[in-house]
């Protein structure tokens, strides 16, 4: 397959996603049989435990190849503009300077919970970058890009994806955007 999930999976065992569409939300299972990549992996995992701290310690997946999507949302003359950011979870989204200006907006926050799950078509605690509406920019932080495999939401909280980096920067819409994780 030419990926090593063990690293970033920890004690979990990893499949082929294409192999396991139904460990993923609808839009992420479009994504992933678009991209037809079989170094995109899937593993479940117990919902209770989907979030990034509980999950690494239960798992033993190392901190620093755990990636957190967060939706953020900016108002410019009227119009909503959303991203998908996605950093390492060991540094934050810089929201209020990266994000607002590639946005273009004069203020940008985090969406909320219902509007993030709404549109989207996943979980909270389980959005991903894989799936997400086409017009919104996925952005990607360098350190993402370039990790040998990493951990994200699958669009369900059963779930998790894991993945070289690589493959989150050359998803349609993504664009890597230096500084974004501080």
């Amino acid at each position: 397959m030419g990926v090593d999930w063990s690293v970033a999976a920890g004690t979990l065992d990893v499949s082929s996603a294409l192999e396991h569409l139904e460990l993923l939300a609808e839009p992420v299972a479009a994504a992933v049989r678009e991209l037809d990549d079989e170094r995109v992996g899937v593993t479940e995992i117990d919902p209770e435990l989907a979030d990034t701290a509980a999950f690494c310690e239960q798992y033993g997946s190392p901190l620093e190849l755990s990636a957190n999507c967060v939706v953020v949302a900016g108002k410019r003359a009227g119009e909503v503009r959303y991203a998908g950011c996605v950093v390492l979870a060991t540094t934050r989204a810089d929201v209020n300077g990266v994000v607002k200006r590639r946005l273009d907006v004069r203020k940008a926050s985090f969406a909320s919970m219902d509007d993030a799950v709404r549109l989207s078509g996943m979980e909270y605690g389980g959005i991903t970058p894989f799936g997400l509406p086409a017009d919104w920019p996925i952005l990607v932080d360098p350190e993402v890009a370039k990790a040998p495999a990493v951990v994200v939401g699958s669009g369900l909280r059963r779930s998790k994806i894991i993945t070289p980096g690589e493959i989150l920067a050359r998803l349609p819409g993504a664009e890597i955007l230096v500084g974004l994780g501080r």
